[in-house]
């Protein structure tokens, strides 16, 4: 069908240039030296106006319209291939060039400019470059609200959790807020009546690096097709044939890297298991960035923090630092160690208990932000007032372990935080409808988890864009988003 083609042709040519710009963002983030900021920035700058006007052609408007009387015609896959290529195409079109390339640019010098700041607890320096951010988001938001008749914040959500709202965000994290924090004490009580003890560094990078491969490469990872690198804020990047995950080390604590590492490889998996056959297309990507998180979380927390995989870790940590014989390497230890729960400052370092407030917190600061209840002068009180309320922490003054501390505002990603929790519920969904079918704890003290990834290859990987998230969850779980299988998982754990 020659509108079918020209349209699958025009979006796989697309999907080259976004390939690069893919590529050129991981060596931004890794290798490019700071000298090279602004020319690469102007680089981006018109690689994302490009592919822009690319998104935005009129001829994709008529063939299009010429598909709309043939779809009958048309198999399932290429109805939601059509689909996807409509709605890409409606949300490209609808912003005009300069805000695409005025964004980028902000965004460019906002996150370059933070990587510094942040080290230097330099938050009026920061807020300055984040104003600028917030007042395009602003544009953008609206933009897209007058186009699809809805809430400006629920514009930008719809970009990464399509068909997600900001009332039913509020429903299901209204659900958390009345049971989370009276757990968080609750486990926190229990875990210190037998506290684990703390295994000792150095841990040298090189060691902790060679650690991370060998986890990957138990995870499934394709080497041939992807690499771990260092960057300041741990990042999965690249396309499914060329995945670039990143970590941060730490010599003192070899954990925080390697669950890192493991997080980032969930999300490689799923790129990396992708449809083949759909390649290019956006039907052949992500459902969602929910759905996305799901995986990464379902690698970090659900299966890599179990008893089971604990005892894996724990024989290759053994070996990686030559701790045979220390006691915080006793598989029982171990285990407490990786599920130890304590409330912090920073997200990504997050235990899975305390990580959903700092996502709560981030959430409601963003959308109020949005619809224009607040100022980006007032961040730092409203973030210290949320950690009071949350975890009973105050980040007042402290703006590099308090509201500087993600990458994700840099650049205008707002709508983007909801989706981690969101991903957490959906991995505990889908844990649990996997326990009902296979012995996966007998699966993962064999060694071969492979039926594990061959159950989520089947109902996640391959299902790509095809259908909603909500029919995924449907056909994978029998049910839709239940945020209760993440309370009965959290409690069953910890306490």
């Amino acid at each position: 069908m020659e509108p079918l083609n020209k349209l699958e042709a025009h979006f796989k040519r697309l999907s080259h240039f976004q390939h690069l710009a893919a590529i050129c963002g991981w060596d931004q983030a890794t290798m490019m030296p700071d000298g090279g900021n602004q020319a690469r920035a102007d680089a981006m700058a018109e690689l994302a106006l490009y592919c822009h006007q690319q998104s935005t052609q009129p001829e994709l408007s008529d063939w299009l319209a010429e598909l709309d009387d043939k779809l009958e015609q048309l198999t399932p896959t290429q109805k939601a291939s059509v689909a996807e290529m409509k709605r890409e195409w409606q949300q490209a079109s609808v912003l005009p060039d300069t805000l695409v390339k005025a964004k980028s640019l902000a965004g460019a010098k906002c996150e370059h400019a933070w990587r510094q700041q942040r080290q230097d607890n330099d938050w009026a320096g920061f807020a300055k470059n984040l104003k600028e951010v917030v007042a395009l988001a602003r544009e953008e938001a609206h933009i897209r609200a007058d186009q699809k008749g809805c809430a400006p914040y629920d514009a930008l959500l719809d970009l990464y959790e399509p068909g997600m709202t900001a009332d039913r965000v509020d429903e299901v994290f209204g659900a958390l807020k009345a049971w989370l924090p009276e757990t968080i004490q609750a486990v926190v009580d229990k875990q210190a009546q037998q506290p684990p003890l703390m295994p000792k560094g150095p841990f040298t990078q090189a060691q902790q690096k060679a650690l991370g491969e060998q986890v990957m490469q138990q995870l499934g990872f394709n080497f041939a097709q992807g690499r771990l690198d260092v960057s300041t804020h741990p990042f999965c990047g690249g396309v499914p044939t060329d995945v670039r995950i990143t970590t941060r080390y730490d010599e003192q604590d070899f954990t925080s890297a390697l669950m890192g590492v493991i997080h980032e490889t969930g999300h490689a998996r799923y790129e990396q298991g992708l449809p083949k056959d759909l390649a290019g297309l956006p039907v052949g990507q992500a459902r969602s960035m929910g759905v996305h998180e799901s995986q990464s979380l379902f690698f970090e927390m659900q299966l890599a923090r179990s008893e089971a995989f604990a005892t894996l870790i724990c024989q290759r940590a053994k070996s990686a630092f030559n701790r045979q014989n220390d006691p915080a390497f006793h598989v029982e230890n171990f285990h407490r160690v990786l599920t130890q729960v304590a409330p912090g400052y920073i997200r990504v370092d997050a235990d899975e208990v305390t990580y959903p407030a700092h996502i709560m917190l981030r959430y409601d600061i963003e959308r109020d932000l949005i619809s224009g209840n607040m100022e980006v002068d007032h961040i730092p009180e409203r973030w210290d007032n949320a950690m009071q309320q949350y975890l009973g922490l105050s980040t007042a003054g402290n703006y590099k372990n308090g509201c500087m501390q993600d990458i994700h505002w840099t650049d205008g990603s707002f709508g983007y935080f909801p989706t981690y929790t969101l991903g957490a519920l959906y991995a505990a969904q889908l844990m649990q409808a996997m326990r009902q079918q296979m012995d996966v704890d007998g699966i993962i003290a064999s060694g071969n988890v492979s039926p594990i990834f061959d159950w989520l290859s089947q109902h996640i990987w391959q299902r790509a864009s095809t259908t909603s998230t909500d029919n995924i969850l449907k056909d994978a779980t029998g049910e839709t988003l239940n945020p209760a299988h993440f309370r009965e998982y959290i409690q069953g754990r910890y306490l």
